[in-house]
């Protein structure tokens, strides 16, 4: 089982581990700890260099299992030590972003009562999916006041990670049309935004709401029935 830094500190950089497995096929190693986000959520997964035996590789993708995947045909070997980097200024964008998507999240549904029905997002820009009957101008121009107000209010970021049938006692925990969370799952990590939102979440995210920066609704449309997406910037 790899230990998943990432998910009590977003802010590490750099982390050491060791090689547990080597998939030659996948040119992919699996590591006892890892700071790299596997990607999920609607979040893609980091990318950064792993260093063994005085070699730097690229870290292309990550695979199911938390295989990681360089950019060589010649691998660590079990039981070498790596170091990891994570690429920072692309991580640090993304966990902006992921933490802007989660503040329109709270504020439509504390506002409008909207479900969320999917999502997804790159460094500085995501959209997200909403059961809204109608959608126009006025509507999207408030939601945006109202986001970059929750923005400036500086709310402080909690992460923690609970017991299954705990988590499952705090009410509207699961924002998402359908509960995607898997039967095999026995403990919940959540992500609060104090005073805003509490979701069962698995990204990265900034400790608090004024490092997400100004934001700007660019678009948004009509997908079908009730299902309206809005389209998300952030500013460099």
């Amino acid at each position: 089982m790899t230990k998943l830094l990432y998910q009590t500190d977003s802010y590490l950089r750099e982390f050491t581990a060791q090689v547990v497995e080597v998939r030659p096929e996948q040119r992919g190693i699996v590591l006892d700890q890892t700071a790299f986000y596997p990607g999920g959520g609607g979040q893609p997964h980091d990318l950064g260099e792993v260093v063994a035996n005085g070699h730097r590789y690229a870290l292309t993708k990550m695979e199911r299992g938390y295989v990681h995947v360089l950019d060589s045909d010649e691998l660590p070997a079990v039981g070498d030590q790596i170091e990891g980097t994570i690429d920072w200024e692309r991580r640090y964008k993304l966990m902006r972003t992921h933490t802007a998507m989660h503040i329109l999240c709270g504020v439509v549904w504390r506002d409008y009562g909207a479900s969320v029905t999917g999502g997804n997002m790159e460094p500085l820009n995501g959209r997200m999916d909403f059961e809204f009957e109608r959608m126009q101008g006025e509507l999207v121009r408030e939601i945006e006041a109202k986001i970059n107000a929750e923005v400036e209010a500086a709310h402080d970021l909690r992460v923690r990670i609970l017991p299954r049938e705990e988590a499952f006692q705090i009410p509207d925990l699961i924002r998402t049309k359908i509960n995607l969370l898997p039967e095999g799952i026995t403990e919940v990590r959540t992500v609060e935004i104090v005073d805003l939102d509490l979701q069962a979440d698995g990204g990265t995210h900034v400790a608090n709401t004024r490092e997400v920066g100004q934001l700007r609704i660019a678009d948004y449309k009509s997908k079908g029935g009730i299902n309206k997406r809005i389209y998300l910037e952030l500013e460099p």
